[in-house]
């Protein structure tokens, strides 16, 4: 068996069961120290669900955009709230930016249902909600077709140097 040499060939995935020695003390004791590196490697793998709106917090997912090694970047998360069309200051900043646009939406309500806002260009699309980012704002188009907005929130997701 290959043991892996950097994170990118780690998989996080835990074993269910471990024989621990009993007859032998210092076997023990590596076997636990064994077991806790394998329980918080596997834990801190795994992808954070916090999502917060006063700040950026940290998703746990880790991007080696040049390959291995020491290049690792993570990406960050917020949410902004938002009532209607119009900009939004985000603050991030875009020196070591890139966004993940999968995971770059929004949903909004009209008090009634809830719908999806699209990341979009500046271009807003007929009977939608849409939303696309500059370097200083989150901007906000609700076309006069779309059903009316009381409150949503925008999620933005994007890779920053660690």
């Amino acid at each position: 068996m290959t043991v892996p040499t950097t994170n990118i060939q780690f998989s996080p995935y835990l074993r269910e069961q471990r024989k621990f020695p009993s007859d032998d003390i210092k076997s023990l004791a590596f076997q636990n120290d064994v077991a806790y590196i394998d329980i918080a490697r596997c834990v801190n793998y795994r992808t954070i669900g916090i999502h917060v709106v006063d700040f950026p917090t940290a998703t746990g997912e880790k991007y080696y955009l040049q390959g291995g090694g020491a290049n690792i970047q993570q990406s960050l998360r917020q949410l902004f709230p938002f009532t209607g069309a119009g900009s939004i200051p985000h603050g991030i900043n875009f020196n070591t930016v890139a966004f993940i646009s999968p995971r770059t939406y929004g949903t909004y309500t009209d008090g009634t249902n809830w719908y999806g806002a699209i990341y979009s260009t500046s271009v807003g699309i007929a009977g939608q909600v849409t939303f696309y980012v500059t370097s200083t704002n989150i901007v906000i188009t609700v076309d006069a077709g779309a059903p009316a907005v009381t409150s949503g929130f925008i999620l933005l997701e994007w890779i920053s140097q660690i």
